[in-house]
């Protein structure tokens, strides 16, 4: 079975690593920058996407360029504390949760593949610009007519070169802009914001609390997040009492900024700093992280509104490509690893049930990987559906907007305005719907199949 994946991001890589994993050997990625390097900042995978990179044979790498959050705790603007919980194994997952910077991890990913398939597995500089569903080629190895029917997909370069790949099936992990649901679905346009920006940075801050939380302070209309990174791209580590951290600080655009604006920039922390001029807590220095910071990168928060189908011909979405949410649960990179494996397991069944996309004279029997693909859709589609609609209702960080709604001005404790059974039911319902809740993702058989015993 031919598959080549559109996009090597993390999506894509981890889509490769799960074929491999299964067995299949003829995988190609292609990816449209010229040039991979660790961009971005810190990005968290929570312990059912760490399970699946333990399975992949990744942890201790991946572990070796990450820090692992022992708790995660909210607050409202006021830094009162909400709710918290523990995280990863203190939580008692099998699994930690793994907070690690984002372009560190694709490299990772890149020389994983790389080691795997050869070092021309990822073609670079190449965009995808369409895909042609059931062309006949001509295939000497067959018995019966010499035709199959694969996908087409098409590429251009910078300099206006094309290439041209057939292949069994076609993943399309190519973002949120991604060239292939726009093909599919031609009407849609730009993801809709929400009129929240985004400043995401990284910046070495006197350690806070115990060294281990992620924290999450404020409500819908302004937020500031923070977790622990290891000693990031630089390998320099943080002096003695302080931590490197990654930080993501929200606010409500004014009237005036437009969505057409001119995003994923650097900017100046001073007008950002001021804004959280009063989020100076006991336990934490805002405005003193956002001010300590290497660089700041601006963002607006978008998503996708969810499909009705993923699966064209034998093309498929994976990732942000079929279901980009949004940030709240830091949950969208390990949602887009649970993709790769499910997709890589569905096909391993089918491999092994002989189906291979071959075609007779007059029909096609490929109907095991049609059946493969069905069974990734039927089993990520309403998952990553529901996650959508939740994390438009803030996910586990409702917590916080409801302190705010019940006590704008604070409180004494936090269950005189929200029962703690409250607070638990939501964040035991969001672990369900992510598919990380300790018990059932211990519990969970795996989605390690191979090719061949």
């Amino acid at each position: 079975m031919k598959i080549v994946i559109i996009g090597a991001g993390l999506g894509g890589l981890a889509t490769a690593l799960s074929l491999g994993r299964a067995g299949f050997e003829d995988v190609t990625v292609i990816e449209r920058a010229s040039e991979l390097r660790p961009l971005g900042v810190g990005i968290n995978l929570l312990p059912h996407a760490v399970r699946e990179l333990t399975e992949l044979g990744l942890a201790e790498q991946v572990a070796a360029i990450a820090a692992a959050p022992g708790r995660l705790a909210y607050f409202n603007r006021h830094g009162q504390p909400v709710w918290s919980e523990p995280r990863g194994l203190d939580a008692g997952y099998q699994w930690p949760q793994l907070s690690v910077h984002r372009g560190e991890f694709q490299l990772l990913l890149v020389e994983a593949v790389r080691e795997r398939f050869g070092a021309d597995a990822i073609g670079l500089g190449w965009r995808a610009t369409g895909v042609e569903h059931g062309v006949e080629v001509s295939d000497a190895t067959r018995a019966s007519g010499g035709i199959r029917r694969q996908e087409r997909v098409r590429f251009a370069d910078a300099a206006g070169d094309e290439l041209v790949l057939d292949a069994d099936v076609v993943v399309a992990a190519d973002g949120i802009h991604s060239a292939i649901r726009a093909q599919a679905n031609p009407g849609e346009g730009a993801p809709p914001w929400n009129r929240l920006l985004l400043w995401r940075g990284t910046a070495v801050v006197p350690t806070y609390l115990d060294g281990r939380t992620m924290i999450m302070a404020g409500d819908a209309e302004q937020k500031f997040v923070a977790y622990p990174l290891a000693a990031g791209a630089t390998g320099e580590a943080a002096p003695e009492g302080f931590t490197r951290v990654n930080f993501i600080a929200e606010r409500r655009a004014p009237e005036g900024v437009d969505e057409t604006a001119d995003w994923n920039h650097a900017v100046d922390p001073a007008p950002i700093v001021e804004l959280f001029a009063d989020w100076r807590f006991d336990w934490l220095d805002v405005p003193g992280v956002i001010a300590a910071a290497d660089e700041i990168l601006e963002y607006p928060m978008v998503d996708r509104d969810p499909l009705e189908r993923w699966i064209f011909g034998r093309t498929t979405l994976l990732g942000d490509a079929a279901h980009a949410l949004y940030p709240n649960g830091s949950n969208g990179a390990s949602q887009a690893i649970l993709d790769a494996r499910t997709l890589a397991f569905h096909l391993a069944g089918a491999a092994a049930a002989g189906g291979a996309g071959d075609d007779t004279d007059d029909a096609d029997d490929g109907s095991a990987i049609d059946a493969a693909l069905a069974a990734y859709e039927a089993d990520r589609r309403p998952a990553t559906t529901k996650l959508s609609g939740m994390t438009r209702q803030l996910g586990p960080e409702r917590v916080m907007q409801l302190a705010y709604e019940r006590a704008p001005q604070g409180f004494a404790d936090v269950h005189d305005v929200i029962p703690e059974a409250e607070l638990q039911q939501i964040a035991d319902s969001y672990k369900v719907a992510a598919g990380f809740h300790p018990d059932r993702l211990n519990e969970r058989s795996s989605l390690t199949r191979a090719v061949r015993a």
